[in-house]
């Protein structure tokens, strides 16, 4: 998808390098229909330059900064030099990651969708998410829970997380904790053995979450948690520990928990 304004002052923008010329470089914009920018000589990099294809070249992907935009005679001024390492690198992942849904897109509505389908269902996620990106990135990650407030059908919210579902590469992180349990019932193996159930959710934590709990050695069990963020892999690591203190305390036993092991490594 391209936009069909213009970029605003100040905005970083992905283009193609299209004519190199003694006073500057023209430079088609990516992301934008039919817009070309020119970045003058003294913008293409800091210092002097003798020759500006030592710096650039035809057909090289570059990010430029927008400096100025007069659309009554169809300029846009760019400059090269002032976006830094971290900038252009994390606008380019953007961009690319915008290409990714555009190609969900296709997959979720078919290649022949028209412009105004298009449109109206990339607005509509645009109202709630920072980008199409974002919205298949949660999509894929909540289900249709993450699309409660897009004003789309059901078939084009079924699309959208199923093709998600099957094409977006969801980010996890993993964290671990450690509880010992003891009981001094004469049924206490089993009384453990009920914390541990209780410790996995008996069947209750979310399909996003991925919590495993093993034993390390007596009285010590690893819980380990796979989830989308570090926020929900604490929550639900705390939680487990949480409903396995109730069950055995409950049991007349107790939990303590430590987030490194107690015993040697294994």
């Amino acid at each position: 998808m391209k936009y069909s304004g213009w970029p605003d002052s100040g905005e970083l923008v992905v283009g193609k390098v299209d004519d190199i010329t003694d006073f500057g470089v023209f430079v088609d914009l990516e992301e934008y229909e039919d817009k070309r920018g020119l970045c003058h000589i003294s913008e293409v990099a800091s210092g002097w330059i003798k020759n500006v294809r030592d710096h650039v070249r035809e057909g090289q992907t570059v990010v430029a900064k927008v400096l100025d935009v007069n659309e009554s005679s169809q300029q846009i001024d760019l400059s090269i030099k002032d976006v830094n390492e971290h900038q252009r690198k994390e606008k380019i992942q953007e961009w690319k990651n915008e290409q990714k849904a555009d190609k969900w897109m296709a997959i979720a509505f078919g290649e022949d969708i028209d412009d105004e389908q298009y449109g109206a269902i990339a607005n509509a996620l645009l109202a709630e998410f920072d980008s199409l990106y974002d919205g298949f990135e949660q999509a894929a990650i909540h289900g249709t829970e993450a699309l409660a407030d897009v004003e789309l059908d059901d078939d084009e919210l079924d699309a959208i997380v199923d093709t998600a579902r099957q094409n977006v590469s969801v980010p996890y992180v993993n964290v671990t904790g450690y509880v010992d349990l003891r009981s001094p019932a004469g049924n206490g193996v089993d009384d453990v053995k009920e914390a541990l159930k209780a410790a996995e959710g008996d069947g209750e934590v979310s399909d996003e979450i991925e919590l495993t709990v093993t034993y390390v050695g007596a009285p010590e069990y690893r819980i380990k948690v796979k989830a989308p963020d570090y926020k929900t892999a604490e929550s639900e690591l705390d939680a487990s520990v949480a409903r396995a203190r109730e069950a055995i305390e409950a049991a007349g036993g107790t939990a303590e928990y430590h987030r490194e092991r107690s015993g040697d490594d294994e």
